[in-house]
């Protein structure tokens, strides 16, 4: 359940701190009821003006607030002293702001990423006569305040996309907008700020991880050039990192600054231009300390403008002077919206009979799913490339299963370069990069997940692949170092691939050098799914003995179900996935393990010293993973019927688990046993449960956007089955929604005839699908849509009933979602057996 805070309950309207009435407050709850008329085919011009940014901003949704371009690399943001948001910014107005950074990730975990290079505004450092330099409190602890408050008792921040702006309770306003790679930030004085000072924080990340940081201040234009090297957030790495920050008066002219100086600690020494690693260590804190003239008496505004770069301040100047040259705030604020106007404009939705609530949560959801992973291309310090190269991949355990199927659906641009940065990786470093973040090897958190990233693009834009500047065959090398090489350390790249070439999984009491003796199930699992995209892209590449093979490996996801394990909560649930030793008997993980029923209150999460096979979620929420073979799933668990029974027992009994990625398919697995109208309603109670536009509306990290794209699936009526050419369909919860192609130029529409609302509880309703047309032709199931419908655009048709009981019509068997058993993906001889 959704956790709640008293200054969240009962949210009225308030005055706006910007003038724009599409700009989104902390505290900004709709509860407007479904709009009417005939509105539905009326495309949102401004769909920008429905997203909410603040959404799972507190209560671990870890979700990034500030600005950022569609996957820039700069993203600049407030930091507060919460310690629970790895965003930065806490919508709580409990805490503090610390300072205003130039680079962040969205909804991760592990440790706290990024948080550099934060700027500070002192109005004053005491009163009068004792407003002094050398007394401003420029370390993190003492120079932190709270935030001004609006009536309802909400934070007086301010965000939308290309803007974020914050009233600090010492009356500074503070207004940020960005770039690719540079940051412009603006800050109001008020008339009392006799020298207007700005602290440039260089050693102060997320994780105060610094060491060996340098600052410079030039006299005479105030400039500061500063690097550190910081902590990898979620492994053994370190990262280094650049900035290049000048200042402008707004409506006058700044000067010279009045006041210089570096600061070491609490200590600012005026007239210090320099600050080097012999000056610090590890713990203390460096930076640099600036005082202004006032603009005559009034209120005084200074812009900074920070240009980032992870290869020297040289390179950071210059992206700074190319980017912002002239510091019109305005004009960067109106291009950064426009760009994510036209990327979210791709995708249209009708509005009526729709609350202003659920359009909110569908756009906002689709934003999250373009903040990662970001393009650092030109910025990468470990080798030259003209290729692409992109960072924060955190992690693709999380993102594989829904962010790239739904890029692939109106970004296949962005999708292209995304994937040829990752093959230049492999080129480089042996294998597809895994996690990765600030340029830094992260910990793997199952298979190489990369490799149905890359069956996504290719198995849905193969023919035009080569257009896109994306190799083939590099890819699908790219794909063989993941499937045949294991690399030294397993932990960071790859699989642990001989034991899984050799045995068909990863035995549990296999001790080996080069990872963790940990996970041995859940990557048997995943490195099955990783085999099947490798197969996939062979087929297309015409490699019929490859397409076999690894579609043959595909199907070792059996080689760890245990027949004869029983749940110990329902006895009528038998068999399950289970640790399984070299000689080729299994071992035993109690099925409630990992989940909230675990007597033992275990979490599994990565653990050097976690031996019982599973990660992040329970053996029985891994025995529903095989989106290649889910026919087979439901033999091995006794037929169709008994498979429903399961699914059941999963959701009545807790062990669903919204926060968790390895969960999100199985609201959307009744499909598989013809019972489609039970996925339709499981998926809208899930959404009406755990998801909401309030700042905690989220139930858990949003993972890099891996749960925005999955809120968006399931709002627009689908869920992808990654590298596969087929979305599994449900309803939308508008009575149209439609996905522009750039690369095929088509527009498909889905249509929701007899589209009557959605069920606040998710619960009945008219939303179960009866009956589909593809361009007024019946389509072959009811249960799922080729990617065909996509390429060629035009018009798809639900007929909706109140019915739960509906089917995946036409031929039960064929209209049936494909698996590898039953023939699907036409991978394996029709005579094949698996083993």
């Amino acid at each position: 359940m959704l956790r709640s805070f008293p200054w969240l309950l009962a949210v009225v309207g308030f005055a706006a701190l910007s003038t724009s009435s599409h700009v989104r407050h902390p505290g900004h709850i709709h509860r407007a009821a479904p709009h009417s008329g005939k509105r539905a085919d009326v495309p949102i011009p401004d769909p920008a003006s429905r997203v909410n940014l603040f959404i799972g901003t507190t209560s671990s949704g870890h979700a990034f607030p500030g600005v950022t371009l569609p996957h820039g690399m700069v993203k600049v943001g407030m930091d507060t002293d919460s310690g629970d948001n790895h965003a930065g910014y806490d919508a709580n107005p409990n805490f503090s702001a610390t300072g205003f950074s130039q680079l962040h990730d969205d909804g991760t975990g592990g440790s706290v990423p990024l948080s550099v290079f934060k700027v500070w505004p002192f109005a004053n450092c005491g009163s009068g006569a004792n407003d002094r330099f050398e007394v401003c409190p420029c370390d993190i602890s003492s120079r932190k305040v709270k935030r001004a408050l609006l009536a309802d008792g909400s934070p007086d921040d301010a965000a939308e996309p290309g803007y974020f702006a914050s009233n600090l309770s010492t009356n500074i306003r503070v207004e940020l907008t960005a770039t690719k790679r540079t940051a412009l930030h603006r800050y109001t004085f008020p008339s009392s700020s006799v020298t207007p000072r700005l602290v440039i924080d260089v050693t102060n990340d997320g994780q105060q991880s610094n060491s060996l940081p340098i600052v410079h201040i030039d006299p005479d234009t105030g400039r500061v050039t500063a690097g550190s090297t910081f902590a990898a957030s979620f492994g053994p790495g370190q990262y280094r990192v650049y900035t290049c920050m000048d200042f402008k008066g707004v409506g006058f002219d700044l000067g010279k600054p009045k006041e210089f100086g570096t600061y070491l600690g609490n200590s600012p020494i005026r007239g210090f231009t320099d600050g080097l690693q012999e000056y610090t260590n590890y713990r203390s804190e460096l930076g640099a300390l600036l005082g202004f003239n006032q603009d005559g008496g009034g209120e005084t505004t200074i812009m900074v403008r920070a240009g980032m770069s992870f290869i020297s301040t040289d390179q950071a100047c210059q992206n700074a002077e190319e980017e912002i040259p002239s510091f019109d705030f305005e004009a960067v604020r109106a291009a950064t919206r426009a760009e994510w106007n036209e990327l979210l404009g791709r995708v249209q939705v009708g509005t009526e009979n729709v609350s202003d609530d659920t359009i909110e949560l569908f756009y906002s959801s689709l934003y999250r799913t373009h903040i990662s992973p970001a393009d650092y291309t030109g910025e990468n310090p470990l080798w030259n490339s003209t290729e692409p190269y992109y960072d924060s991949f955190y992690c693709n355990w999380d993102t594989f299963r829904t962010l790239y199927p739904l890029m692939s659906l109106h970004d296949p641009e962005n999708f292209a370069r995304i994937v040829r940065g990752m093959i230049n990786i492999q080129q480089h470093e042996g294998w597809l990069p895994e996690c990765r973040g600030a340029t830094a090897k992260q910990w793997i958190q199952g298979g190489s997940d990369g490799d149905p990233i890359l069956g996504e693009f290719f198995v849905k834009y193969a023919a035009h692949a080569v257009a896109l500047n994306v190799d083939p065959e590099a890819l699908y090398k790219a794909l063989l170092a993941d499937a045949e090489d294991q690399p030294p350390n397993w932990n960071l790249q790859g699989r642990q691939a001989n034991i899984w070439k050799s045995l068909g999984y990863v035995p549990q009491d296999l001790i080996e050098p080069g990872g963790a003796n940990t996970k041995q199930v859940s990557r048997t699992l995943e490195y099955a799914f990783n085999d099947f995209a490798v197969a996939q892209v062979a087929k297309l590449l015409n490699r019929t003995a490859d397409a076999e093979k690894y579609a043959t490996r595909a199907g070792n996801f059996v080689n760890v179900w245990d027949p004869d394990t029983v749940s110990p909560d329902n006895d009528t649930i038998v068999g399950m996935m289970q640790p399984r030793l070299q000689n080729g008997t299994f071992g035993f993980t109690d099925p409630r393990h990992c989940s909230v029923n675990d007597p033992t209150g275990a979490n599994c999460f990565l653990f050097n010293t976690n031996p019982d096979g599973f990660y992040e979620a329970s053996p029985i929420v891994y025995s529903q993973f095989a989106p290649q073979d889910t026919a087979k799933l439901v033999e091995l668990q006794g037929g169709p019927d008994k498979f429903i029974a399961r699914l059941d027992y999963i959701f009545d009994h807790n062990y669903f688990d919204s926060t968790d990625e390895p969960s999100q398919q199985i609201p959307f697995m009744y499909h598989y046993a013809n019972a489609p109208g039970r996925s339709t309603q499981r998926s809208r109670q899930v959404i009406s449960e755990f998801y909401s536009t309030a700042i905690n509306g989220l139930p858990g990290n949003d993972d890099s956007g891996a749960m925005g794209s999955y809120v968006a699936f399931y709002l627009a009526g689908l869920y992808p089955v990654p590298a596969t050419r087929q979305y599994l369909l449900a309803s939308p919860y508008f009575p149209s929604i439609s996905f522009f192609n750039p690369v095929f130029n088509t527009t498909t529409t889905i249509i929701a005839t007899n589209f009557a609302g959605n069920p606040a509880n998710g619960t009945g309703g008219t939303v179960f699908v009866q009956n589909v047309t593809v361009n007024g032709q019946p389509a072959p199931s009811n249960c799922f849509l080729e990617w065909d419908v996509f390429e060629e655009g035009g018009t798809v048709e639900l007929t909706l009933t109140d019915d739960i009981n509906v089917t995946c019509g036409g031929n039960s068997t064929d209209a049936l979602p494909p698996s590898l058993s039953t023939g699907g993906f036409g991978l394996l001889p029709s005579n094949s057996s698996q083993a």
